[in-house]
């Protein structure tokens, strides 16, 4: 079902004081309110590191992430904090530079010390912090979808693995609209490429779908020129087979690609398209009167009818100040992230890593969409997944979903090399890619991944 929204979920007050003062403002009464103490408040606070692109081609999508987590900051703040102490955002901007990224969670982690990490969107980038954040044994929680095939011990991954977001939509497209040609279009780098290789793999395996009828693009980030990839696109399309674009395009490229599709007159009755990283945010600077009909898969839509989803829009429109502001799929991934973390500290008694590593392995959190998600062993955890249909407005229509909520694979069954590894970091295994057919765990490969997806 649709939300409407209106100025009743939308609160408009007025606010005589700037938002960070406000915010403090209720943080300090509240904390007053529950009895903590001045001493508590005057102690060292808890440190969150926010690595997040605010300028470059993933501001689009990053930026807002950056402010999600300055509002769960501000409202576990207002509760008392964590363990009697406060919360302090350590923000920094990555810029969308994928070595940069690594260089400012050292930063985060070795000058500013912070506790937790919450940040990265695109995978080249969270491949370039890995080696860092192990070796300095940091705490990075992930909150986008992503390829798969990695499970390390510092990083906890609240986005979609494969099996949540890629395989149900392709599943999808193919029972539900009788898809027989695939366009796999994607931003050329670590994410789009092995989230296609699986996709390839499972459409061979699982439907028996010819090398002719897949069709596979990649283009640099930024892509502006669209006119012969769409045309392409379309020619691919018109030879008698229902055809689908799975789109793993990411960051601003999506507005021009969305534009040409409508310039040359493709809509979701010829190729319905499904996205992987296009959600709210970045409809929002669209006009989607043309692309009503295009598809998205998520685990989470700003739409979702559920108590829960009405209070986390409410306090996100109060905390912007803007009647507009949207919500979408990797927000609430934050959201769970960070309540895991928040419980996880709690249920250890302290910050300490490696006991939140220990602690947070079980704790389930409530989702936006009327459930629960749970950490589970290979740091993954668990998640519906929606499709939704784009709307006039900028919203999603949820058109299907599952069940149930479906566990995160770390590693795919339908890539050599991957079936026969399984990943649990509780004691005594520790490993994230543990050899089922030879009993050995093949250990970090952190370096190394960060070097070839910085080289791609």
């Amino acid at each position: 079902m649709e939300v409407q929204v209106t100025t009743s979920r939308r609160k408009a007050l007025s606010r005589p004081v700037s938002y960070p003062s406000r915010w403090l403002a209720t943080a300090l009464v509240s904390a007053a309110t529950l009895g903590v103490s001045a001493q508590a408040l005057a102690e060292d606070p808890i440190k969150v590191g926010i690595l997040h692109s605010l300028s470059g081609t993933m501001a689009i999508s990053e930026s807002t992430l950056k402010d999600t987590v300055e509002m769960l900051i501000a409202q576990q703040n207002a509760q008392g904090g964590l363990l009697g102490r406060q919360l302090e955002a350590v923000v920094v901007d990555p810029a969308s530079n994928w070595p940069l990224f690594a260089e400012r969670a050292r930063e985060l982690l070795a000058q500013e010390e912070v506790d937790v990490i919450f940040g990265n969107w695109t995978s080249v980038s969270r491949k370039a912090v890995l080696p860092v954040v192990e070796e300095l044994n940091g705490l990075l929680f992930y909150p986008v979808q992503y390829e798969g095939e990695e499970s390390s011990e510092n990083v906890f991954y609240t986005g979609a693995a494969p099996n949540q977001q890629a395989i149900p939509a392709v599943n999808y497209l193919h029972d539900q609209v009788g898809v027989e040609r695939w366009v796999l279009a994607g931003t050329d780098y670590v994410y789009p490429r092995t989230t296609n290789r699986i996709l390839e793999a499972y459409l061979r395996e699982e439907f028996g779908v010819a090398e002719e009828d897949i069709l596979v693009n990649y283009t640099p980030f930024g892509h502006s020129d669209w006119q012969n990839i769409v045309a392409e696109v379309r020619r691919f399309g018109s030879e008698g087979k229902k055809t689908a674009v799975v789109s793993t395009i990411n960051g601003d490229a999506n507005v021009p690609f969305y534009r040409e599709l409508a310039n040359q007159g493709i809509d979701a009755a010829d190729i319905p398209v499904v996205a992987f990283s296009v959600g709210e945010q970045e409809l929002s600077g669209l006009d989607t009167a043309p692309l009503v009909g295009h598809l998205a898969a998520w685990n989470y839509f700003m739409s979702v009818d559920t108590d829960a989803n009405y209070d986390f829009i409410d306090a996100w429109i109060d905390y912007t100040g803007d009647e507009e502001s949207v919500t979408n799929d990797p927000m609430e991934a934050h959201y769970i992230g960070f309540n895991m973390w928040a419980e996880a500290v709690r249920k250890a008694g302290t910050t300490e890593v490696d006991a939140v590593k220990d602690a947070i392995i079980g704790v389930t959190v409530p989702n936006l969409s009327g459930g629960y998600a749970a950490m589970m062993p290979n740091h993954h955890i668990t998640k519906p997944v929606l499709i939704g249909e784009i709307q006039d407005n900028g919203q999603f229509d949820v058109v299907w979903q599952t069940p149930s909520t479906v566990a995160g694979d770390a590693w795919s069954d339908y890539l050599p090399g991957s079936r026969d590894l399984v990943s649990d970091w509780r004691a005594p295994m520790r490993c994230g890619n543990f050899n089922v057919a030879n009993g050995s765990c093949g250990g970090s490969t952190a370096a190394e991944e960060a070097e070839v997806a910085l080289a791609e």
